[in-house]
């Protein structure tokens, strides 16, 4: 199956329709799959599971989940080629990646193809509810008021109704957690953001100290709006990130 068989993708949240939000759990591991069944079921989801890419996109094609937990290493394929052929669909679902606990490159790559989040095994299944809860709850986020739908720093220009990106006139592409975290930016112009306030703000809960994904957003977010412009987004060292037209001095 290939990304052809996939129709073109709704936008987060809208699988499930009214009722218990939908999960489909993407893992070979018969036991993993059975535990989250039960743990995410017993928390209030409607849970599919599945073994493998073919039948992951099948199950996604026929009823789109709400969100998507998804093991990295899977039979015939990775957890890395089910997100891209779903994000060349069109689907915005949030993907929770499943990763070893010491696949700091996994993690790394798995966010910047566009995943939204990861957990390490051995995991808390516990945790796994919170971070979905976490990740719908940021892709369903209410519209903003007409006054604040448009955010402009310098020739960067962030439209909340058309949920679109350009830099001096030319349209930005991001995933929905780079554009999360751009807004977030936006508006706080000129303020020095640590890690764990972005982390509490952008991903809605501490990451207990690891900050390998702000790093990686943040990395993604200036290649994508400052290659080869004016560099708006700056690192202070041994502080965090801000966004502004000009580096202090």
């Amino acid at each position: 199956m290939s990304v052809d068989d996939v129709p073109a993708g709704p936008g987060p949240g809208s699988g499930g329709g009214p009722g218990p939000d939908s999960v489909l759990v993407i893992d070979d591991d018969p036991g993993i799959r059975q535990l989250l069944i039960s743990a995410l079921g017993f928390a209030g989801f409607t849970v599919t599971a599945v073994g493998d890419l073919t039948e992951a996109l099948a199950q996604v094609a026929h009823r789109p989940p709400d969100v998507i937990v998804l093991d990295v290493m899977l039979p015939g394929a990775d957890g890395f080629e089910v997100l891209q052929l779903l994000r060349a669909a069109g689907f915005t679902v949030p993907v929770l990646f499943l990763t070893a606990r010491d696949a700091v490159e996994d993690r790394v790559r798995g966010l910047r193809l566009g995943g939204d989040d990861y957990v390490t095994k051995p995991f808390s299944v516990v945790e796994v509810g919170a971070r979905l809860q976490a990740l719908l709850r940021r892709a369903r986020g209410g519209p903003p008021a007409a006054e604040e739908s448009t955010l402009r720093c310098a020739d960067l220009e962030i439209d909340d109704l058309r949920h679109e990106v350009r830099r001096g006139g030319d349209l930005v592409d991001l995933s929905p957690t780079e554009y999360r975290l751009l807004r977030h930016l936006m508006t706080h112009q000129g303020q020095v953001l640590s890690r764990s306030q972005i982390l509490e703000a952008v991903w809605q809960y501490d990451f207990g100290g690891d900050s390998v994904v702000v790093e990686r957003f943040v990395s993604n977010l200036r290649r994508k709006i400052d290659h080869g412009r004016t560099p708006l987004l700056h690192t202070v060292r041994g502080v965090g990130y801000t966004l502004r037209q000009r580096a202090a001095r």
